[in-house]
């Protein structure tokens, strides 16, 4: 895939990712706010409600005393009647309707004394109504027909009602709040009023006057600017100024609890498409990468095989020479040629399958007891001859009183061997290099240090990567395909050892290797 595309494909995702994200959380204050709103009007229609209710219970305990009182008076101090009519003509059909309303007032005075009031007196009103319907029909001979009906004879509700409540609150005005309404009332009409609208939540409350707190309250109530809402009580009366305060300590929790489910099930969701999307991004680019470092080593294995296969062939192009045919030095030569570059090819090839074993955990290393300085001496002879070659040298500083390892010997000399042909290749100049050992508590060091090319911190943290190969463009001039140090790194993983690397660019590297002593 295009370098280009590919970013701008990775910057698309991320940004709708953003845009989910976003929006989950617009979702969820939107959300909160919503609720905290609707918890607020069902809060307020709660004490509005509780208001009224206190209002209209104080009314009918006044009601109650007044009826009985009333109907025991015989005769009103006065009483009027008046009549309203009016009168609706159908032209179509003939037909006159006149509907007359009268209302009947009847004044009593009762004594104030009656309801612990200091007036002397108070004068009640009392009303009802009169309704009828008169129906007249003009026939077509010009006869009349005139049907009336009596609609009703009844108290007039609202008017008496409203004229009631005039004269309790003349009365209740003067009466202190804490014997017109008891905390205990107060905080019934909450619970029944919370229960019906299905809010369960805790309340403290108090009963105000100019806004100062009267004897009527709850035990723990405390003004919070945020939790507690204020209606007014006992709206009917000029000079009252009771309000009622009721503080609900629980606004947030329950806010909170009502959209927690949604809430974490959003959150869990948008954690899964986080998750996977990240999951999703590191695997391509790491597939991206292989791919980049497979090609890489493909060229290089081509390059590889091109020169022992060309050498092949020319040796074989020349044993078909008659000449060569008869000259023992050519065709031992000829030969030597064939099986030395048919043995390149092997173990690179080896190698590959090597790894591949290792990766698959099909590769069994059996271990044994061996003198790691031993193997140290063993790995320099199968370079020594490639070293003064070079004009090079490897010299030895044994330090460790001790270096009896656990070890498979044929693959750790592997290791020894690949990291000091590294050291070898990677040498522009003469290879020199150096190998100490030292003791350090329980563990053997060995250090080899070279001072050839170096390498770059970045390049430092993946050599030990499966074909991973420092990229120096398309020169090849240092032979190779990135699986000698991963196959280090397996193999001293498996005799739970520990590799590490110091480098500088142009000043050399040394490869640290720790491994476990035995007694």
């Amino acid at each position: 895939m295009n370098k280009k595309l590919f970013v701008l494909l990775i910057a698309l995702m991320s940004l709708s990712l953003l845009g989910i994200v976003f929006v989950q959380g617009y979702w969820i204050s939107n959300a909160y706010k919503t609720k905290a709103e609707q918890f607020t009007i069902n809060s307020k229609q709660v004490i509005l409600s509780v208001a009224r209710e206190i209002q209209l219970r104080e009314n009918e305990a006044y009601y109650q005393v007044y009826s009985a009182y009333v109907d025991s008076i015989q005769v009103p101090d006065s009483q009027s009647f008046t009549e309203l009519a009016y009168r609706i003509q159908n032209k179509a059909t003939n037909e006159t309707f006149i509907f007359t309303d009268g209302i009947l007032e009847q004044d009593y005075k009762l004594s104030s004394g009656f309801f612990d009031s200091e007036m002397d007196s108070i004068q009640f009103r009392k009303l009802t109504s009169r309704k009828t319907k008169t129906k007249i029909t003009e026939g077509i001979d010009g006869t009349t027909t005139t049907q009336t009906r009596v609609e009703s004879f009844s108290r007039l509700k609202d008017y008496e009602r409203k004229q009631f409540e005039d004269f309790v609150s003349n009365v209740t005005s003067m009466v202190p709040i804490y014997k017109r309404v008891k905390e205990e009332e107060i905080s019934e009409l909450i619970s029944k009023e919370l229960k019906e609208r299905g809010l369960k939540s805790k309340f403290e409350f108090a009963i105000f006057n100019n806004n100062l707190e009267t004897k009527v309250r709850s035990k723990n109530f405390k003004f919070n600017p945020d939790n507690t809402y204020i209606v007014p009580l006992f709206v009917n009366e000029n000079k009252s100024n009771y309000e009622l305060y009721v503080n609900f300590s629980e606004k947030e929790k329950l806010v909170i609890n009502s959209i927690l489910g949604m809430a974490i099930l959003s959150l869990v969701f948008t954690a899964v498409i986080i998750l996977a999307y990240s999951s999703a991004i590191s695997q391509i680019y790491k597939q991206r990468q292989i791919s980049q470092i497979k090609s890489d080593f493909i060229n290089n294995m081509t390059h590889e095989f091109k020169t022992p296969i060309a050498t092949i062939n020319l040796a074989l192009d020349s044993l078909k020479n008659p000449k060569v045919k008869d000259n023992k030095e050519f065709l031992n030569r000829y030969l030597g040629m064939i099986r030395d570059e048919n043995r390149r090819m092997n173990a690179q090839v080896e190698n590959v399958l090597r790894i591949s074993k290792l990766e698959k955990n099909e590769l069994d290393l059996p271990k044994e007891r061996v003198d790691l300085q031993d193997l140290v001496e063993d790995s320099i002879s199968h370079v020594s001859l490639i070293v003064e070659d070079k004009g090079g040298y490897i010299n030895t500083h044994y330090g460790a009183l001790k270096s009896t390892v656990l070890a498979n010997e044929s693959h750790l000399t592997n290791v020894i061997v690949n990291i000091l042909d590294n050291a070898v290749k990677y040498s522009e100049e003469q290879p020199k290099i150096d190998i100490y050992s030292e003791n350090v508590k329980n563990s053997v060091i060995l250090k080899i240090r070279d001072q050839g090319m170096g390498m770059s911190k970045g390049v430092q943290k993946k050599i030990f990567e499966k074909f991973y190969r420092e990229h120096t463009g398309d020169i090849h001039n240092v032979k190779g395909h990135g699986l000698g140090l991963a196959y280090v790194k397996r193999i001293l993983d498996d005799h739970d050892a520990e590799i590490f690397v110091e480098s500088e660019k142009g000043k050399g590297s040394t490869f640290i290797l720790k491994l476990h002593l035995i007694s």
